[in-house]
């Protein structure tokens, strides 16, 4: 039995399109407390959708956690984690079961995802499918090789993820440690820590119907920087398959911050001061996190 888990969060302009694509197939929906019509709109047209909505935002990893406990508790044996902004394209759902259950290996697989015109692939998920990523991916399609059955990567971003129950089981849910962004990173660590390996099958599809926006600039110690540098030093120092770097980063920091006040740049070394109370401050909660992490088991599904 397969689940697909849709966390929703302000998404009028994808879910018609997106739940009528999943129409086959069990729906859980874990709302994020949207505040258009995403709940009353889900309620009044998918009524057969099992919904969960939310008082508060829990972000995408813990409101994902909610709805996989659900699907894992009705005996689901895979569980596809779907944006609200993808839609599945033909059978993709059942060749990427399909492959699942002959290859258990792979704890998470992927199909390709393409833009909404269907002209091209997506531009992030094309970046992780680098060769130094993917191997022969691009140059089997440019050639005309014969195409793998899979072609095995480190990562591919969560917007359509089938997960196996043996994977559920022995890797456990989403870290709290991440309330959004960083999270699939993170999980992605744990799966290959475990022995699971992540795949793409190169001849399924999913729409990802997002915009390209330029990426915003961000301004140097601003509160966006800080939340960006915490996610980055979470996802790197949080993986479990190299030894963690914490101390040393630390260490580095306060010998910038000591050499901007020699140099009189007291803006930048106030500035690199708060970063680094972050960093201190984030150490016991991934100290905590690699600990758990390292040990099979349903960690935050329970």
């Amino acid at each position: 039995m397969i689940y697909i888990v849709i966390v929703t969060y302000n998404g009028m302009q994808w879910l018609e399109k997106c739940l009528d694509s999943c129409k086959d197939y069990p729906v859980v929906v874990v709302d994020n407390a949207s505040t258009d019509d995403t709940v009353s709109f889900i309620k009044t047209n998918y009524p057969n959708v099992i919904l969960f909505k939310q008082e508060k935002n829990l972000g995408f990893g813990q409101a994902n956690n909610l709805g996989i406990r659900y699907a894992l508790d009705q005996g689901a044996e895979h569980v596809f984690l779907l944006n609200q902004d993808a839609y599945l394209v033909d059978t993709v759902l059942n060749d990427l079961v399909t492959f699942q259950k002959k290859q258990s290996n792979y704890g998470i697989l992927s199909p390709v995802h393409i833009t909404g015109n269907r002209k091209k692939l997506d531009k992030n998920f094309s970046s992780f499918m680098h060769e130094e990523y993917s191997g022969q991916f691009y140059s089997d399609f440019v050639l005309g090789n014969t195409l793998k059955d899979v072609y095995e990567v480190p990562f591919v971003n969560a917007a359509a993820w089938l997960i196996s129950k043996a994977c559920l089981e022995t890797v456990g849910g989403f870290d709290p440690l991440f309330f959004h962004y960083g999270e699939d990173d993170n999980y992605c660590q744990r799966v290959l820590y475990h022995g699971f390996k992540i795949g793409v099958l190169p001849q399924s599809y999913v729409i990802h119907d997002r915009e390209e926006r330029p990426a915003p600039i961000i301004s140097a110690y601003s509160a966006v920087y800080y939340n960006k540098r915490e996610n980055y030093y979470k996802a790197k120092f949080a993986n479990i398959n190299v030894d963690s770097q914490h101390d040393k980063a630390i260490k580095h920091l306060r010998k910038t911050i000591l050499k901007l006040k020699l140099q009189l740049k007291l803006s930048k070394s106030n500035g690199l001061k708060k970063e680094l109370s972050r960093l201190i401050k984030i150490k016991p909660l991934i100290i905590e996190s690699r600990a758990k992490n390292r040990l099979p088991g349903l960690h935050y599904l329970k």
